[in-house]
């Protein structure tokens, strides 16, 4: 964009999806209310379930969850509720970002969890704070009556700063960031997620690892054990009942084994330190 170019004008684009992420889960009807609302609300709003099987009040994880997803969503209204403080003092905010490109607008509550996907997105532009649903519809259940129905009205138009009170960006609520210290041969990290298949994503990246010059050969210090690796560039190149090291589909180093757990086979869980060492160059024919 040049000086001479106007800003983007929000209203000129499309409306996009409302994408959703909760720690609801599928066992009760809380996610399909949500649905529901946004859909009576926003009736030609397509829905998207980023996921609602973040662990219940883990507002970390679902942070990271939202971080990993938004680079790769299309136009529209994030809706990110991981509420342990819901009907207390914490504010329900609706943030507008700076990017042009995917998702513009974030509705959740100001705990964190919506903090590192609008850095994602270019950092942001706007943040208000969303009324409190009055009355007989005052309840514990935000995400129904205050950030649905935000969401919804920015979906067909709203301006975030017609929903609330303006925000300071800088008072808003951040998580601490996940550890990271990176020296010659050592690359000190943690644990910020196991997926499903107990592949175990770091903090660190791979220009991390090749600052600290850590080559193709790699001490894993970590959980109950220590671990030699190599630095693969596919799962099936890790040989059975080891683990080995790939850069994965976010950019991060990752802890993986080849149709089996590496967080079981280290005993490692989300948060957990670990320290990556330099144990000589070799080559595994990547």
């Amino acid at each position: 964009m040049t000086a001479t170019e106007p800003l983007d004008d929000p209203s000129s684009r499309e409306p996009g999806c409302v994408f959703l992420l909760t720690d609801y889960g599928v066992s009760d009807e809380l996610a399909g209310v949500l649905r529901a609302t946004v859909a009576r609300l926003a009736k030609r709003a397509p829905l998207i379930d980023l996921t609602h099987g973040v662990p219940h009040f883990d507002v970390r994880a679902g942070a990271l969850a939202l971080a990993r997803s938004v680079p790769f969503l299309g136009a529209g209204v994030v809706v990110g509720v991981v509420d342990p403080g819901v009907a207390g003092d914490r504010r329900g905010i609706a943030i507008e970002v700076n990017s042009v490109i995917g998702p513009r607008h974030l509705v959740g509550p100001d705990n964190g969890l919506l903090i590192w996907a609008s850095e994602h997105l270019d950092g942001i532009r706007e943040a208000v704070r969303l009324p409190v649903a009055q009355g007989e519809r005052r309840s514990t259940f935000d995400g129904r009556d205050v950030f649905a129905p935000a969401a919804a009205s920015i979906w067909r138009g709203a301006r975030v700063c017609d929903l609330g009170d303006a925000i300071d960006p800088a008072e808003l609520v951040h998580l601490a960031p996940p550890r990271l210290s990176v020296g010659p041969g050592v690359v000190e990290t943690e644990v910020t997620w196991i997926d499903g298949f107990g592949n175990v994503q770091l903090s660190a990246t791979a220009s991390d690892a090749d600052e600290a010059a850590l080559g193709d050969r790699v001490q894993i210090v970590g959980g109950d054990k220590s671990f030699a690796a190599h630095r693969v560039r596919s799962f099936a190149a890790v040989s059975p009942g080891e683990v080995g090291i790939i850069v994965d589909a976010n950019g991060h180093l990752a802890l993986v084994g080849d149709r089996s757990s590496a967080a079981l086979t280290l005993g490692l869980t989300e948060t957990d330190p670990v320290t990556l060492l330099a144990a000589g160059e070799t080559s595994d024919g990547c």
